[in-house]
């Protein structure tokens, strides 16, 4: 299958199939006005099948990064200047997420004034948090993403 080269860009690569249309969801790319190319079911050595994306002329935040990596930890992210790899990265769950999810108790004090969240990862195996100020725990997988996302476009 032949694919144009990227001049400036990202590549988010190994990411599962099953989890492909919410990456692109997640970062808006249906109305993204540059050329963006999403496979599916990409033959991988590492995962079996696998799903990549490549968006012309957009390089990811932090905040992005961080909420791809709530979505699917392990993805690899490479950044391409004039069609050149310039640097890759793998994303992992971090430690702690800072105002990326919300709290799952309605009570906790970050859902009911104006402040930011702040979740510890306690168990990255099994996709666990605990809030830092009700200390409620949740998986991350069920989280619910805050809606303001800025894009680096």
């Amino acid at each position: 299958m032949l694919v144009a080269a990227l001049e400036n860009g990202t590549v988010i690569d190994h990411i599962p199939t099953s989890k492909l249309f919410t990456v692109a969801n997640l970062l808006k790319l249906d109305t993204f006005p540059e050329p963006v190319l999403i496979g599916n079911n990409l033959s991988s050595n590492k995962i079996g099948k696998k799903g990549m994306i490549k968006i012309s002329n957009r390089m990811l935040t932090d905040d992005e990064i961080s909420r791809l990596a709530v979505v699917c930890p392990n993805i690899r992210l490479c950044i391409i200047r004039d069609y050149e790899v310039v640097e890759k990265k793998e994303v992992m769950l971090p430690d702690t997420l800072e105002n990326v999810v919300k709290c799952a108790n309605p009570v906790c004090i970050s859902n009911n004034e104006p402040m930011r969240s702040f979740f510890y990862v306690t168990d990255k195996d099994n996709g666990i948090m605990r809030c830092h100020y009700c200390n409620k725990e949740q998986k991350i997988e069920k989280a619910e993403f805050y809606k303001q996302l800025v894009l680096n476009i």
